[in-house]
């Protein structure tokens, strides 16, 4: 169970090599946190987060996971609900995938899609069920800046992300009531192996900011959380921009 201070005693973490992920990980541990799930398709990148954690202290186990593998879901997060209450689930899988290259291939775009939103919806129904059978707990879905407005550069991602936030939003109202908390989480660019290579843009944060964010926002019970904060205003303003003037901006 959480304290009064919204730290979890156990965390499922969906996307378990999430650079994002493990530093929110690392800080409940820190705090609280004891007992870790890593779901991801099996890796060495998996077994190696995973040892990670198992230093600082957790009991961690790696759980196999495929977002585009929807028919598993029920069975192979029922068996990580099964083996106790769990305080905190944290959806922090997807993928960016190129703007160029998956315009030309709308395979790639659909796997972008399967990946960042349909993946997302059907692993996350399978964890509000069970967290509202349990009658506790809160679910954090890592939305992303970009889906508050499409954009010219990376408007297949950004529609990914947008389908994803309006879903957890609604989730949320859903589960109002069933004491079950859930936070939506937008950062803006976060230097990560995903962005790695990519021109930085303004107000770009880090995985541990993140973690400290998303922490943050459990001991508020907050809904939505900006990462950084700064951004709540900056993406106001571009939503409301006249979309000739958005298509201008070198954004």
């Amino acid at each position: 169970m959480k304290d009064a201070f919204g730290a979890p005693q156990s965390l499922l973490i969906l996307g378990g090599t999430s650079e994002i992920g493990l530093a929110t990980a690392r800080r409940l541990i820190a705090r609280r946190t004891r007992t870790v799930f890593l779901a991801g398709r099996p890796s060495d990148a998996l077994d190696t987060a995973a040892e990670g954690l198992r230093a600082l202290g957790a009991d961690v186990h790696t759980v196999p996971f495929d977002a585009l593998d929807p028919a598993s879901h029920e069975v192979t997060l029922g068996k990580v609900f099964a083996e106790g209450d769990i305080d905190m689930v944290l959806l922090a899988f997807g993928v960016l995938g190129d703007q160029a290259r998956d315009e030309q291939e709308p395979l790639s775009a659909v796997h972008v899609a399967q990946v960042n939103y349909t993946g997302a919806v059907s692993a996350s129904l399978v964890c509000a069920t069970a967290l509202q059978n349990q009658g506790h707990g809160s679910f954090v879905v890592l939305s992303s800046v970009a889906g508050e407005r499409a954009r010219r550069v990376n408007f297949i991602y950004g529609s990914s992300k947008a389908g994803l936030d309006a879903f957890a939003q609604g989730l949320g109202d859903a589960l109002h009531g069933a004491g079950v908390h859930v936070m939506v989480v937008r950062p803006g660019f976060v230097r990560t192996r995903m962005t790695a290579g990519l021109p930085e843009a303004p107000l770009a944060t880090t995985p541990e900011a993140v973690a400290a964010a998303i922490e943050s926002g459990l001991r508020r019970r907050a809904e939505t959380v900006w990462v950084p904060g700064t951004l709540r205003v900056v993406m106001s303003a571009l939503r409301h921009a006249p979309r000739p003037l958005f298509r201008r901006l070198p954004v």
